[in-house]
């Protein structure tokens, strides 16, 4: 029988990553963001032992509304990769996973989620949110064994989402 749920992986200690480490990949998830400056949420998938780029994305809702920064990455890394290795990586993305973006981070089995801004600083922008959020969500999977960092770079990043255009 096929298996739908991913293997219980053993999670990557982000805390044992280096900050400068974190940043690198952050301020690339905000280059990415800058490509959509109305809505910037960029991410990059990494190699968590490594520190290699394995994908890249950027909001894209206009063409697609699940078309979220982290779905488009997510799809880039299948496009690249195949739907494997999942558990070996970790997501940088500008804005803290919406419920939706991070139930596909859970269902695909990403070894860890870092995020900038919070979806408190994104609704104080003037964002529509879900205020759901990604550790909620998470708890509320005991297979996922993922790890979530919040605030990496999130000055840089509040400014970008409080001073976009409208």
């Amino acid at each position: 029988m096929t298996q739908y749920l991913p293997k219980a992986q053993a999670s990557i200690s982000l805390r044992t990553i280096p900050l400068a480490t974190h940043e690198y990949a952050m301020s690339l998830a905000i280059e990415e963001g800058k490509k959509n400056p109305a809505f910037p949420f960029g991410a990059v998938i990494t190699d968590a032992r490594t520190g290699d780029v394995l994908a890249r994305g950027v909001n894209n809702s206009r063409s697609n509304p699940s078309f979220h920064g982290e779905i488009v990455c997510l799809n880039d890394y299948v496009s690249r990769h195949g739907n494997k290795g999942w558990a070996d990586t970790i997501l940088y993305t500008t804005g803290e996973p919406c419920p939706m973006c991070m139930s596909a981070l859970i269902w695909a089995g990403v070894g860890g989620v870092v995020f900038a801004s919070s979806i408190e600083t994104l609704v104080r922008a003037g964002m529509n949110q879900i205020e759901i959020s990604s550790k909620t969500v998470a708890a509320a999977s005991p297979f996922y064994k993922g790890e979530i960092l919040g605030g990496i770079l999130e000055t840089q990043t509040d400014a970008l989402f409080m001073g976009r255009p409208k």
